[in-house]
């Protein structure tokens, strides 16, 4: 009996999100399965069950009939959830150790960097001027990470073992051992008072977009031997109000920002972010994904469905992630 299809639907456009390089991938741990890399006419859409897809257009998976399963190959699902015609089927995330690792060492990266006075340091580099300043203990900055699902807790555990003081904010309560722990809206000014450098892993939500805004900037600590807060956000380009941002950056509100996520990508030319002194940029590579593993973990997620397991890590639509 021949499997149902696998139907790769991949708009990305830099060289990590070639459909190409992912077909490979697909061809090599689907073992007997066909897998169709669209556009592509010479299939009937009735034999498609799987779609694996990043950024389709909207619409695109409602031309098959009898899908089964939606398998997203990166974090956020903000693109499929905003899709009014998505069919009525489990819609995975994926969940691979790999893209957890990759990152936590962003987050670490970025929070040493600022930590660490590295854009005072490589200005001082370019003007050839000698002249350290003090430089204060992990343990006097505390890092507020904002989202504590898998990629949120992964990187508490590592900024608690370098010596940081760690909070966490999330939608509903949680656990993690050494990170003070708020939720919920009637928690959230408590979590941003005593944060230093905020890092956001949220998912893009109605609930969140927008949530990084000069309101929350102002509640930030102003106390910590930075100066000024400094946000870090790796999560969505809609979590963040980018006027607020510049601005909070100009006055003073934020002392610095790392971003890897914009409301347009690729970032346009014109963008202020591009040149800003207190901006460190990076194009939305923080988790890149990796066609590997993930190939691999889509497989057997699908083997285990057809032997009647269950899926993992399903998108709960209600929530939006």
């Amino acid at each position: 009996m021949t499997k149902g299809a696998l139907a790769l639907l991949v708009h990305g456009g830099t060289e990590n999100w070639s459909p190409r390089r992912w077909k490979d991938r697909f061809d090599d741990v689907c073992a007997g399965r066909p897998v169709l890399l669209l556009p592509n006419t010479s299939f009937d859409p009735a034999d498609v069950h799987y779609a694996a897809v990043w950024k389709p257009q909207p619409g695109e998976l409602a031309a098959f009939p009898n899908l089964r399963v939606i398998f997203n190959l990166g974090a956020g699902v903000d693109a499929l959830m905003a899709d009014s015609s998505l069919p009525d089927v489990p819609l995975v995330r994926v969940a691979v150790t790999d893209l957890t690792a990759r990152m936590t060492e962003y987050v670490v990266l970025h929070v040493l960097m600022h930590h660490r006075q590295e854009l005072y340091l490589r200005e001082s580099q370019r003007e050839k001027r000698w002249a350290p300043k003090s430089q204060w203990a992990a343990g006097a900055v505390t890092v507020g990470i904002m989202g504590l699902g898998t990629l949120g807790a992964d990187a508490a555990g590592v900024l608690k073992r370098l010596g940081f003081r760690v909070a966490g904010w999330s939608r509903s309560p949680k656990v993690i051992d050494g990170v003070d722990c708020f939720h919920g809206e009637a928690q959230i000014d408590a979590f941003l008072r005593r944060t230093d450098i905020l890092v956001c892993l949220l998912p893009l939500t109605p609930e969140t977009r927008h949530i990084l805004n000069r309101d929350a900037f102002r509640k930030l600590n102003r106390t910590s031997p930075l100066g000024a807060p400094v946000l870090i956000n790796a999560g969505r380009g809609g979590l963040q109000n980018e006027d607020d941002i510049l601005q909070c950056l100009d006055d003073g509100t934020l002392g610095g920002a790392s971003l890897d996520v914009y409301a347009t990508e690729p970032l346009p030319a014109d963008s202020r972010f591009w040149t800003h002194p207190k901006v460190v940029l990076t194009p939305h590579n923080a988790a890149d994904t990796d066609p590997d593993e993930i190939s691999k973990y889509v497989a057997e997620q699908i083997a285990r469905f057809e032997a009647g397991g269950a899926l993992e890590n399903v998108v709960d639509r209600g929530r939006g992630y």
